[in-house]
């Protein structure tokens, strides 16, 4: 079992961000990343880290890596993770009338997106811009009412890019092109924001800004830390998957988003109840190692950074749950809370996105060379 220790603070109070920090958020949330399609997000996600790195790199299907900290063969690998993909929609059908039908990529709830903007990239040959359309919204006064409380199915839904007929749509995307909602990031006080892609582009950013911490701490610390950015969670942990066998670290620490269930018309029996804005949650149980769970709260502690506790017995539905069966790796999860997860309105507290940057950074900096974080029994 790992020994106690003393953590060392982090510099500046965690509930400020500094401005550069915001500017790289609003510019990771705004730019495009759906599921095998995050290129561009990864470019500029690891255009930032590597400002702060000794080496970054990727590998063939994009998974970004960027790395601080002394090496050696009994010196530990600390990964800190956060997937870079968003749900979106990819071009399956075009009708004769020149309408586009759509497959989801991730989960996506068909009732949330009625009348909602998309944004395609088209690999048409020439096509450079981008293409926008509108899932149809037939007017109140034309609906046939008979259909009323009909909950209805993605394949039923229609987009408008304002073609003329079907050759006319197909000179301007192609099948499997891509798309992703056009709601952008937003402030509504200085504290709350709002974005599409918080899930889970905050997971990103929290890796490249808890391994710019640590960098600023250098003399300090004692171990590798490995800030990673994953592909393809929302279609099956996939990124996750082979950043666990590739890198193999020591230790994982994962972030991702979880749901604030303070709004109306959730059952914290079943949920829990967890507030926005009231500190990130720590999730016990199942694939998080106790060791791990245990250094998080006394990390927590010291950087005086609340904790709400998330039971989680079973599945996270996160990569903590493909990196913690590759090779049995102790991993650590704490998510963000958010509301109106998986819609174009994600709502989040920026104060408690910072913390958790600065909890990982508290923990890369605590850890001693050696640590193995295995219960010996």
């Amino acid at each position: 079992m790992s020994s106690a220790s003393t953590t060392p603070s982090i510099p500046g109070p965690a509930d400020t961000m500094r401005p550069e920090s915001l500017a790289f958020l609003r510019e990771l949330l705004d730019t495009p990343s759906p599921s095998g399609f995050e290129r561009e997000g990864q470019r500029i996600w690891l255009g930032y880290a590597r400002a702060f790195a000794n080496k970054a790199w990727n590998d063939a299907y994009n998974n970004c890596f960027a790395s601080f900290g002394p090496e050696g063969n009994d010196i530990p690998t600390l990964a800190i993770c956060g997937h870079a993909d968003e749900i979106g929609l990819m071009v399956n059908h075009f009708d004769e009338k020149g309408f586009v039908y759509c497959k989801a990529i991730g989960g996506i709830d068909v009732g949330s997106i009625v009348g909602k903007r998309v944004r395609f990239q088209s690999s048409v040959p020439g096509i450079k811009n981008p293409v926008v359309g509108l899932i149809g919204a037939t007017a109140i006064h034309l609906q046939d009412k008979s259909q009323d409380g009909k909950v209805r199915k993605l394949h039923e839904l229609f987009i408008d890019i304002g073609a003329t007929n079907g050759d006319d749509a197909k000179s301007k995307l192609a099948i499997g092109d891509a798309g992703v909602f056009l709601d952008g990031f937003m402030h509504i006080n200085d504290d709350i924001v709002v974005a599409r892609a918080l899930d889970n582009r905050i997971g990103t950013w929290i890796a490249a800004e808890a391994l710019r911490l640590v960098a600023a701490r250098a003399s300090e610390l004692k171990v590798r830390v490995v800030a990673v950015s994953t592909v393809q969670e929302e279609v099956g942990l996939r990124g996750a998957q082979m950043i666990a066998r590739s890198l193999a670290p020591s230790v994982a620490l994962v972030t991702d988003v979880g749901h604030a269930t303070d709004s109306p018309g959730i059952s914290h029996a079943q949920h829990g109840l967890f507030k926005l804005a009231a500190g990130p949650k720590l999730a016990v149980g199942g694939a998080m190692q106790p060791e791990v769970v245990a250094r998080l709260t006394e990390v927590a502690a010291t950087l005086s950074i609340p904790l709400q506790l998330a039971a989680t017995p079973g599945g996270s539905g996160t990569d903590t749950d493909a990196i913690f069966v590759n090779g049995g790796i102790p991993c650590g999860l704490v998510s963000l809370p958010i509301r109106y997860m998986h819609t174009t309105v994600e709502m989040t507290s920026l104060r408690d996105l910072n913390r958790i940057a600065h909890l990982f950074a508290g923990f890369a900096l605590s850890m001693k060379p050696g640590e193995t974080f295995a219960p010996k029994l």
